[in-house]
């Protein structure tokens, strides 16, 4: 009972806020896991070059993404829905998983290249660091209200 107290003593804007966090760690992890997932294979099993699998991985989860976010995570966003602000959405949310993919590039570099260790050590910082900052830029930037 307590926690249905608590639930209806907060406020609906900071509700819809904890739901739209949810879908984009439910919807957000699923996508990264498949991009996690591509990366390791290839750089692993098929032995390309650690950023050569880690772009093909980005490659899909960029799909995924913008399709899923758009019609899950951020699905109850007021936003315009002409083809010139879809095309422009699309535009910034390429610019965004491109930032997405510099940061998990980073963390590759910064694991297998410079320290050496197991093509597996770069996928924690592809799951909590580099999400958590597209979240927030997706969320304020590209699917926002305007």
């Amino acid at each position: 009972m307590k926690i249905l107290e608590r639930w209806s003593s907060i406020s609906a804007e900071r509700r819809a806020l904890i739901a739209q966090v949810a879908r984009y760690g439910i919807v957000g992890l699923g996508i990264t896991l498949v991009q996690a997932a591509i990366y390791w294979i290839l750089a692993t099993w098929a032995h390309w070059h650690s950023q050569i699998a880690n772009g093909a991985g980005y490659g899909v989860a960029v799909m995924l993404g913008y399709v899923l976010h758009n019609r899950i995570t951020f699905r109850d966003a007021k936003r315009p829905t002409s083809t010139a602000a879809h095309a422009t959405r699309g535009v910034k949310f390429v610019a965004v998983s491109l930032l997405s993919l510099a940061l998990n590039a980073l963390w590759v570099w910064l694991c297998v290249s410079w320290r050496g260790w197991p093509t597996w050590t770069p996928i924690p910082g592809m799951l909590f660091i580099t999400p958590g900052i597209v979240f927030v830029l997706n969320r304020q930037w590209v699917f926002g209200e305007r």
